[in-house]
């Protein structure tokens, strides 16, 4: 049976808020407002675009009626850049030609917007490692819903899988589908570690071999 993992994107295999600071920052700008700073920016992250244009929007007064201008705007800056305020999380790439090395079939689902998301797998030469991309646009429904979830397990095959991500919205998403889910505690997440629900959880992709290994193993057997 075909054995899968399903990531999450920003604060799970990349450190993306720079370049989302970036972008939002340069909407401002535009408008005389002032910056945002990086922990205000990492707050608003993880619900999607909309959400967290709407949040900017909020804390700088910005008019609701611009939301759908301001949204482009950024969208269109940010997904324009050239990668180089984004990071992968150390191993993480190692980690993902591991999986495709294994045989693993490898699948995302972000609520960042499908065409950012493969601008930044893209930029970072990963695009051939994900057979499925399912991004915030992509379906009628975005994480905590997990449709979006399901979705690319299915296109993945249905076969043993784990969820792993940074955040309360990816371990609400992994119990609502049922799905393993190892929590990657080094991204953005706002709430305490033990608030949260997980099979597993790691600090460094050192460690995620071992994760995968145990968990498909296990899956499989039972």
């Amino acid at each position: 049976m075909t054995k899968a993992v399903i990531f999450d994107l920003d604060g799970t295999l990349v450190d993306s808020a720079p370049e989302i600071r970036d972008a939002v920052n340069c909407v401002l700008a535009v408008r005389g407002l002032e910056a945002l700073d990086l922990a205000t920016i990492i707050s608003f992250v993880g619900n999607g675009l909309p959400t967290l244009i709407r949040l900017v929007m909020a804390a700088r007064g910005i008019a609701e009626d611009d939301f759908q201008i301001v949204h482009d705007e950024v969208l269109e800056i940010y997904s324009a850049a050239d990668g180089s305020l984004t990071r992968p999380y150390d191993g993480a790439h190692e980690a993902l030609v591991w999986l495709a090395d294994q045989g693993v079939r490898i699948g995302l689902c972000t609520n960042k917007p499908e065409a950012a998301a493969r601008h930044v797998l893209d930029v970072f030469g990963w695009s051939h490692l994900f057979e499925v991309v399912i991004g915030g646009d992509s379906l009628a429904w975005r994480k905590p819903d997990p449709r979006p979830l399901a979705a690319v397990h299915g296109a993945l095959g249905r076969g043993p899988v784990l969820y792993v991500g940074d955040s309360e919205i990816d371990a609400q998403t992994a119990e609502a589908a049922g799905m393993t889910f190892a929590l990657f505690t080094e991204g953005y997440r706002k709430a305490e570690v033990d608030q949260l629900t997980f099979a597993h959880k790691f600090s460094s992709y050192v460690d995620f071999a071992e994760i995968v290994t145990d968990t498909l193993d296990l899956i499989q057997e039972t």
